[in-house]
């Protein structure tokens, strides 16, 4: 977790994020890369020559340097490497080209909470980006004093094509000291035994040296409710999801968990990219 990348729109909700970036910052020596897009309706901001658009242009990078100097100047930031970078981008896909550019290992992106991604700090983009990223994305839902995790609730089916997320869950939680939850909601729609469940998590991290975990076994309603549900009756730091990063029709009808989780938990949520 050498590089972490956050995007921001100066708000509230998007220093909330950069906040908990530096606190993971200083505590595994990273680097932040401070993101702010400006989006402005152009097809290239390098080759502008309509003389009306380039002012406009020119006001809003400015004003997003003054921006910059004004939160790199708080004290929280002291003795943390950041680069702050503006770009003119026409959609999402920019914060995760920005990733690859940089070799990113992680965003930190903030929410306003349960009110859905219309109001996700970057409007619909924050949604995109869930779906999309192919790096995992913490999304932070409100100020953190100290961001710390003990009680990691990592939910899945625990199929196969879940187990490269199992892994990256798995040092995120190295990297706290967090006890995982192993959790398997069952539905009545897609409803499997008490010992049928336990015997596929067991086949599931049998090939995986980690011994803080438990297993849960819980009956809801839908998949989405059972994660909540349990998440706060265990008082959980974070909820570790993944997302199959279904887009178009195929995303109309499936829809996603990860994002439905994202979309509605109280508590802080880092989702991974099957």
């Amino acid at each position: 977790m050498k590089k972490i990348l956050v995007p921001t729109d100066f708000s509230e909700q998007a220093e909330n994020a950069l906040k908990v970036a530096v606190q993971l910052a200083k505590k595994f020596d990273s680097e932040i890369y401070l993101l702010h897009m400006l989006e402005l309706p152009m097809q290239d901001f390098e080759v502008m020559n309509t003389p009306s658009v380039l002012p406009e242009a020119m006001f809003f990078m400015k004003l997003a340097q003054q921006r910059f100097e004004t939160m790199l100047a708080q004290d929280y930031l002291k003795d943390v490497k950041v680069h702050d970078i503006v770009k003119n981008y026409p959609s999402f896909s920019g914060i995760i080209d920005t990733c690859h550019e940089h070799g990113v290992d992680l965003i930190v992106m903030g929410s306003y909470g349960a009110t859905g991604f219309k109001e996700m700090f970057v409007g619909s983009n924050a949604e995109k980006v869930v779906r999309t990223s192919d790096i995992p994305v913490l999304v932070i839902k409100s100020n953190h004093a100290e961001f710390s995790i003990d009680r990691f609730v990592f939910a899945s089916d625990f199929k196969k094509d879940n187990k490269d997320t199992y892994r990256q869950a798995i040092e995120f939680a190295k990297a706290f000291g967090a006890k995982m939850f192993l959790l398997m909601v069952n539905t009545a729609n897609n409803f499997i035994s008490t010992s049928e469940a336990n015997k596929r998590i067991h086949e599931f991290i049998k090939d995986y040296d980690f011994k803080e975990y438990s297993i849960h076994i819980y009956n809801d309603e839908t998949v989405e409710i059972g994660v909540l549900n349990f998440a706060k009756e265990i008082d959980a730091d974070l909820i570790g999801i993944s997302t199959h990063g279904r887009q178009g029709i195929a995303h109309f009808f499936n829809g996603s968990i990860g994002e439905d989780v994202v979309n509605h938990a109280k508590r802080p949520v880092i989702t991974f990219k099957i």
